[in-house]
C-alpha cells in the first residue's frame, strides 16, 4: 500500500490492502478515513432501523436492505461503508449489487459518532450528493435527531429535521407507507 502523501489519491486497488483489523476504513476523494468500532447505541440504532426496514420490505418487497460491513463503490477513489443502505429493485437494474455495490444505491444513513459528525455532514453528504444517491439520513445517536436530506435535481435539500423529544416520525416516499416513530430507533 502506499503511503499517505500529500496530492496523491489512494485507489481501490490500495483499498484492499488495508488491514483487515475491524475498523471502518473508506476512501472519499481518494483519502484514507478510519473510524472505529462502533459503540453499543450506534449499533442498537442501526439495527433498529434495519430491523424495521427489512420488516416493510418482507411485506412489500421493492428493494434490499444491506448493513456494514458493506462496500459501496462509486470510483476508484470513493468507496465508504455506510452504517446502512437500502437499493431499490428498480436502482438494482441500473448498478452492479453484487458482491458488493458499485453505483448509487438509493438510500444511505449513517449513524453518526461525536469523531464522525463533521464528516457525515460535510464530506459524505457531498461524496452521496454528487454520485446520486437519492436520499441520505444522518443520524446522531447523542442528541437522538436524525436529519432527512432528499435529492432536489442534482443536489441536496434538507427535508426534515426529526427529533425523538418531539416524537417525530421518519417517512420516505422510497419506501411509501413506511412510518416509523423516533422512540422505536432510538430504543436501547
Amino acid at each position: 500500500m502506499r503511503p499517505a502523501v500529500p496530492g496523491v489519491k489512494l485507489t481501490y486497488e490500495d483499498y484492499v490492502l488495508f488491514p483487515d483489523d475491524g475498523k471502518r476504513h473508506e476512501l472519499i476523494d481518494g483519502e484514507h478515513y478510519v473510524t472505529p468500532t462502533p459503540v453499543r447505541k450506534h449499533q442498537a440504532v442501526a439495527g433498529n432501523l434495519h430491523g424495521s426496514i427489512w420488516s416493510y420490505l418482507q411485506q412489500r418487497p421493492i428493494g434490499r436492505v444491506f448493513t456494514a460491513p458493506f462496500d459501496v463503490i462509486f470510483s476508484d477513489f470513493d468507496v465508504v461503508e455506510p452504517d446502512l443502505i437500502y437499493v431499490s429493485h428498480e436502482r438494482a437494474r441500473t448498478i452492479e449489487t453484487t458482491p458488493w455495490v458499485r453505483g448509487a444505491p438509493s438510500l444511505v444513513v449513517e449513524v453518526g459518532s461525536p469523531s464522525t459528525r463533521k464528516r457525515d455532514e460535510t464530506v459524505k453528504r457531498r461524496l452521496y450528493e454528487r454520485f446520486g444517491v437519492d436520499e441520505y439520513w444522518v443520524v446522531d445517536p447523542e442528541i437522538d435527531a436524525i436529519k432527512v436530506f432528499r435529492r432536489a435535481g442534482d443536489r441536496y435539500e434538507r427535508v426534515a429535521e426529526l427529533l425523538l423529544e418531539n416524537d417525530d416520525v421518519l417517512t420516505t416516499p422510497l419506501l411509501p407507507g413506511f412510518e416509523l416513530r423516533l422512540p422505536k430507533i432510538f430504543e436501547d
